[in-house]
């Protein structure tokens, strides 16, 4: 995986994001630690963050559960100045179509057919919910400055507020990019379809003082 094109791509180059891998045995302290020093900058707004902290982890697994892979690699960076977040969640596993292809109800489905529906509810290969990238595209829409997801020879992109898939040079796996406002407010249970209270669970993880403390 080239790291170093994907900060060319994706942070400008003269940004020097984070960069972490994880697998099953960290990827929940790697969420702890994102979400929990984002928690610590009071700049942020903590209803955009109680979404985000459910949509983030989600990502996450979706490496884990539907790539094939072991590991994953994530880069984030966060703007003040501009009070913006970027956070790329990449693996080089076997991709969004062939994961789908997997689940008889989409065997045989293409690359940019596969792409279009990845993010609408409910779509499985049969080993999660299909609610991860459907709950991340409601939190782009929400406060969303750009959202990527590329697979394969294609790229879906939010684009005035529609979601367009087009052509795109060969990304082997599956890569899913967000930049985010960081300073507007919103109703994180919407973001999730009210299906789960992504408030308490936040709130829970992340606003105990003594945690945050930890954290330092």
């Amino acid at each position: 995986m080239d790291i170093n094109a994907l900060i060319r791509q994706y942070f400008n180059s003269i940004n020097t994001p984070t960069i972490d891998v994880f697998d099953n045995d960290t990827i929940y302290p790697l969420y702890q630690k994102v979400i929990g020093v984002l928690t610590c900058n009071m700049e942020i707004e903590t209803t955009m963050l109680q979404a985000l902290s459910y949509c983030f982890y989600e990502v996450l697994d979706n490496v884990l559960t539907h790539s094939g892979k072991i590991l994953g690699s994530v880069l984030t960076y966060y703007d003040a100045g501009k009070q913006s977040l970027r956070v790329l969640v990449a693996d080089d596993g076997i991709g969004i179509q062939q994961s789908l292809s997997q689940y008889p109800k989409y065997a045989g489905i293409s690359e940019d057919e596969a792409l279009k529906v990845c993010i609408e509810d409910s779509v499985t290969d049969g080993k999660g919910m299909g609610f991860g990238l459907y709950s991340t595209s409601l939190l782009a829409k929400n406060v969303g400055i750009r959202f990527e997801i590329h697979s394969g020879r294609h790229k879906l992109q939010l684009i005035n507020n529609e979601f367009v898939v087009t052509d795109a040079e060969p990304w082997q796996g599956t890569l899913v990019f967000l930049e985010v406002h960081t300073n507007k407010e919103i109703d994180p249970n919407a973001v999730v379809a009210n299906r789960t209270d992504c408030i308490s669970q936040y709130n829970e993880e992340f606003l105990d003082k003594a945690k945050i403390e930890d954290l330092w």
